[in-house]
């Protein structure tokens, strides 16, 4: 059955509620994020953070039907904890340089443009300090990629990631969740989404 994208974000929106009350938040910030099939070969991103505007990037890049750029890159970052990677500076209220505030019926012409401001201006702020963050993100996403290839093929073995840096530990706990979404996503129509609850990377809401 196709999930319509509102239901989805009501019921996220109630998880971020309930996640922030639960959390400290000076030291995680709690966030959903949507990932939707937009097209046969195209998905969009969306964070709902409580308290700041919906952002999202559309289209996204890196489409795979398996499991998308994106969403690699938030189990990395998570399972890593590159609290200021993509999805810790999301989290934090800024936009990764990419996202942008998703249009709001509500809202004047002149609060959204103030808001667009206001997201743009923190958004450069923590990229800025976000820099090393993002570049280990690219570096370590890469090799969980071709890991986490090699560990799905047909012999099953590992790939080459003894001089990664990578403990062995969080190799098999990022390829779990790899796993995990990978079997929700590659099972989406378009039209479809799943929502993924950060850092934690639960499922909260699937378009299965």
């Amino acid at each position: 059955m196709f999930l319509i994208l509102d239901q989805t974000q009501r019921a996220a929106n109630r998880q971020v509620s309930m996640l922030s009350s639960c959390s400290d938040r000076r030291n995680v910030w709690q966030m959903i994020v949507v990932f939707r099939r937009t097209g046969e070969k195209r998905y969009a991103v969306e964070a709902l953070r409580e308290g700041l505007p919906v952002v999202e990037i559309n289209p996204a890049p890196g489409y795979d039907r398996r499991i998308p750029h994106d969403m690699m890159h938030m189990v990395v970052e998570a399972r890593l904890g590159l609290t200021r990677g993509i999805y810790g500076q999301l989290a934090a209220g800024g936009n990764a340089g990419t996202f942008r505030p998703v249009a709001n019926s509500d809202q004047s012409v002149q609060e959204a443009r103030r808001e667009r401001k206001r997201v743009t201006k923190r958004g450069q702020k923590l990229l800025k300090n976000g820099r090393d963050d993002c570049t280990e993100s690219e570096r370590a996403t890469w090799i969980c990629w071709q890991e986490w290839l090699a560990r799905s093929s047909a012999n099953k073995r590992a790939g080459n990631t003894a001089d990664s840096g990578i403990k062995q530990n969080k190799l098999d706990e990022i390829c779990k969740h790899l796993d995990e979404l990978s079997s929700q996503w590659s099972s989406l129509y378009v039209g479809q989404s799943v929502a993924v609850s950060w850092p934690d990377l639960a499922i909260v809401k699937s378009g299965r």
